[in-house]
């Protein structure tokens, strides 16, 4: 039986952390501030809202929300977020349905206050190794990792998928813990016999219980990223949990898993962009 990382104490350790942060960002008289515009009614963007304000009202985080019913006034609400001091980090839910004007509201965004990387600049950083905020996903990853005490230095990583959001970011952030990371995707070659021979596993190609047996190794460690519904309309990951399950060391379940964690990301991203102003 593998060991199931489920994100929860992830998140609750975090969480913890970043109550005494706020406290002592109040202390000084700062409120750490987030801001999120969303455009529209659409359910998942409204349940990862109602999520992250349920986080940052645990933590202390005040939130600003900018419900837009059209993208006609998006540029103009970035604008007043980048004007705005008391506002410490932009959370814009994606996509749009104009995706001219998505990438326009990417490209102004204050980078200071981008804490889910929607920025080229931001993007940028985490290739160059600069600091800044990774995309909250990919950091949750990260952070999941760190509190089961997998040891990345060394280790032989398969990241499958290659998108700006999840793949190819935390892959970076692989690589600065001196992991040795191969980048796959769909069109790999011998992408079975690949993940087989890698230690750990990130999945995030996007397609429902793609990753099964055929990819799994005695020993391995499986972070699965994916958000799919199967035939039956489940929620289910990029990993079919029940074949993967029975042969690796760990692996995170879909849902409870990495998503539970990157909330708690977003808020520690808001905590350290407002812990800027005090230095």
């Amino acid at each position: 039986m593998a060991e199931i990382l489920k994100g929860a104490p992830v998140a609750a350790a975090l969480t913890e952390k970043l109550i005494e942060q706020a406290d002592g960002l109040k202390a000084k008289g700062i409120t750490p501030t987030l801001a999120i515009l969303r455009v529209g009614e659409n359910p998942g963007d409204i349940s990862y809202e109602t999520g992250a304000v349920k986080r940052c009202e645990k933590i202390g985080i005040d939130v600003k929300k900018f419900i837009l019913p059209d993208v006609s006034k998006v540029l103009d609400t970035i604008e007043n977020i980048n004007a705005d001091k008391n506002i410490h980090g932009c959370l814009m839910l994606r996509p749009l349905a104009d995706k001219n004007i998505e990438k326009a509201a990417c490209e102004i965004l204050c980078p200071e206050k981008d804490v889910d990387c929607m920025t080229e600049k931001s993007l940028a950083k985490i290739f160059t190794g600069s600091p800044g905020f990774a995309p909250c996903t990919a950091q949750a990853c990260m952070e999941l990792l760190d509190f089961y005490g997998v040891e990345l230095e060394g280790k032989s990583v398969a990241v499958i998928g290659r998108s700006l959001v999840i793949g190819k970011p935390v892959s970076m952030l692989l690589q600065n813990k001196n992991a040795t990371v191969t980048m796959c995707h769909s069109r790999t070659k011998n992408l079975a016999e690949v993940c087989r021979n890698s230690e750990i596993i990130i999945a995030a190609i996007g397609k429902a219980n793609f990753i099964d047996k055929n990819f799994a190794a005695p020993g391995q460690i499986i972070i699965d990223v994916g958000i799919n519904l199967d035939s039956d309309g489940k929620l289910c990951g990029d990993v079919n949990f029940n074949e993967a399950e029975p042969i690796v060391k760990a692996i995170t379940p879909v849902p409870a898993g990495v998503g539970a964690v990157t909330t708690a990301v977003l808020a520690k991203h808001v905590i350290e962009a407002a812990l800027v102003m005090v230095k």
